[in-house]
């Protein structure tokens, strides 16, 4: 038996918003998640220091020491969200990853600053492999300030996954883009934020709608809590669409809190395996 249920890998964070800084990072958000709808999820990352939230969750981590922790500072602009990168950790070696974690049954590959080889996909075949590919999109100039950038590997990671997630912002708006890269793999969702998701499946393209959120607090996180949702229901049911609406209404739940108290309740995950079916 292997032991966890859910291999993420990537890049923890440390992020500094408007509200001070505190830990983030997709495999962070990811893995509380999966802990949350009953799954033992592992984490493979690089960074100084683990943080707290994970430990005192009792997750298992396998950390690459790193002198530093990437860090962004998050600020919002006329056009979205500005990051600007302040220090990077370092990168995630393939053959770093543990042979028996690589047994989980989903495997998600989630980085935030390229820190991932686009081969170590490779270790994961035969499972259920997720890809946020996030860190891949991304670019940072002298000053650290991170803009959208060319994926030229999207192909040879895409055809390797079973499903991938990613973010409008991701890709700068370029909607054809993501048709594109959905003709690579099997299921690939395109997240809009309010406005909810674009399941392509099929050689078709599928709207599922968000509900209604009265106070938005943070949506730092939202797009991580969503994909980690998606691939578990996925796994389970085969069903993107009933997937898409579960993370849906998981995703739009937690912009309601802010950082990590963002993670579903059981309450939330009640409502939104009934409402999904």
């Amino acid at each position: 038996m292997p032991s966890c249920d859910y291999l993420v890998v990537g890049h923890v964070s440390q992020d500094i918003t408007p509200h001070g800084a505190r830990p983030g990072g997709s495999v962070a958000y990811a893995a509380l998640t999966v802990q949350g709808l009953g799954l033992r999820p592992c984490v493979v990352t690089s960074c100084a220091e683990v943080p707290k939230d994970l430990l005192a969750a009792h997750v298992k981590v396998h950390c690459i020491p790193s002198q530093a922790t990437t860090t962004f500072s998050l600020t919002e602009g006329p056009q979205g969200r500005i990051l600007q990168l302040q220090a990077l950790a370092a990168s995630i070696p393939p053959d770093s990853i543990p042979a028996a974690w690589l047994r989980a049954p989903i495997v998600h590959f989630a980085p935030i600053a390229r820190e991932i080889p686009a081969e170590a996909i490779r270790r994961a075949a035969g499972r259920f492999i997720g890809v946020t590919p996030q860190g891949w999109l991304r670019r940072w100039e002298a000053d650290g300030m991170v803009h959208p950038s060319v994926w030229p590997q999207a192909e040879k990671v895409l055809g390797e996954a079973t499903a991938a997630v990613l973010s409008i912002e991701d890709i700068d708006g370029d909607e054809a883009l993501a048709a594109q890269w959905a003709e690579y793999v099997p299921v690939l969702v395109l997240t809009r934020g309010a406005e909810g998701a674009t399941v392509f499946w099929q050689g078709n393209a599928h709207a599922v709608a968000a509900p209604a959120i009265a106070q938005v607090v943070d949506t730092i996180g939202a797009g991580d809590i969503f994909a980690a949702a998606f691939f578990v229901r996925l796994a389970h049911t085969r069903d993107p669409l009933a997937a898409a609406r579960f993370a849906v209404r998981l995703a739009s739940a937690s912009v309601t809190r802010p950082g990590l108290a963002a993670i579903p309740t059981p309450e939330e995950i009640a409502t939104a395996l009934a409402s999904s079916r």
